[in-house]
Parts: structure tokens; sequence; C-alpha cells
């Protein structure tokens, strides 16, 4: 039986951004934050610090809404592209109740998926692919210490799962509003969500 190393890996969401205050899918549209984004941002650097997280390692998406609010938060991330938002597709901008009256059925994207747009648009196993490319890079930097990844709302909750070792599916049923963190580690040898959504 192997022993879990000792670092945990914290999950930042971007600070709120016009479309994610109202329900928009935010793909890869490179929004700004609001002001009250960039608030959570700074806070998030004070929950942090209250958790005593000394990060070994922090990753940031490449959208200025992830690397705003990982500076704000005191961090200096290196950017991985992998940590990008899902690709919506032809679902880019549009909200869940705009999408479902479309469809005419109770349309989730982690069950029905996206159709293609101005880009092609993502699987949700394509999503968890990145996710898995991004555990694989931060392992090492968990025998040492903490690992922040700073990203979105999707991507951060199918990274999730694949961290659990479970369905990415399974991410439909996990919450990860804007501003807040989400805490990963090990009970026992066991991956496992020590705090989500704070």
């Amino acid at each position: 039986m192997s022993t879990p190393p000792p670092g945990r890996l914290i999950l930042l969401r971007h600070g709120e951004t016009e479309w994610s205050r109202d329900g928009r899918h935010t793909g890869l549209t490179d929004l700004p934050l609001t002001d009250d984004g960039r608030t959570q941002a700074r806070e998030i650097g004070q929950r942090l610090a209250a958790l005593g997280a000394d990060p070994v390692a922090v990753l940031s998406s490449h959208l200025q809404r992830a690397r705003h609010t990982a500076e704000l938060a005191g961090l200096d991330p290196q950017v991985d592209e992998d940590l990008r938002e899902w690709d919506y597709g032809g679902y880019e901008g549009r909200s869940t109740a705009d999408i479902r009256e479309e469809t005419g059925h109770a349309w989730d994207v982690f069950r029905d998926g996206v159709v293609p747009g101005d880009t092609p648009g993502e699987t949700v196993e394509e999503v968890a692919a990145r996710a898995s490319r991004v555990l694989a890079r931060v392992r090492p930097h968990l025998e040492l210490g903490d690992v922040v990844l700073v990203g979105h709302g999707h991507t951060s909750r199918i990274l999730a799962t694949v961290w659990l070792r479970t369905s990415p599916r399974l991410a439909a049923q996990l919450t990860f509003d804007a501003g807040h963190l989400s805490l990963l580690g090990h009970h026992r040898e066991d991956p496992c969500i020590l705090s989500g959504n704070t």
C-alpha cells in the first residue's frame, strides 16, 4: 500500500465575470473580472492564508479571468493551457435556460454535450483527458507540498472527478461557484474532496 503525498491540491475558480454572473456558458471567450470578481479574488488570497497554504507550484489557465484572479490572490502562476474552460462550441455565451428552450428538453452539458459553433466544442471525455494531463504534471509537486490550480467551473469540477478516479460525468453533482476554492487530498490512501466550494 503506497503512502499518499503530503501535499493538498487546491482548486481556485476565477472571480465573477459578467457572463458567470448572468449564468452564461463562458468557455474560450476571454472576459475580464467584474469589480465583484476582483474583490472575490483578493478574498481568495486571505482564505489561502487561513488554510496555511504555502504552495510549491501554482498553475493557471491562460484566460485572463483566471490569471488575474491568481495575481489578485497574491499568487505567481505558471500558465497551463490544459486548465482552460470547456470549449462550449455553439453554446458559448448562452444560458442553460436558453439552450433548453431551443432543444425542447432538460439539456445538461455533462449528459448531452455541446454542438459545434465558431469553435468545434469538446466532449466531457476530452475535458477529462486535459485534466488527466494536468494531474500527471502536478503529482511530483504534491510530494513536496500544496499545489494550486487556478481555473474555471466546469473544467475544475471534471478535474475533481479525475482526481477521485470516477466518471467525469459525476461532475454534474459537484458545484463550484465563481470566487470559491475546493480542497482535494487523501483519506488514508484514497483520493478525496477535503472541502468543496468554500
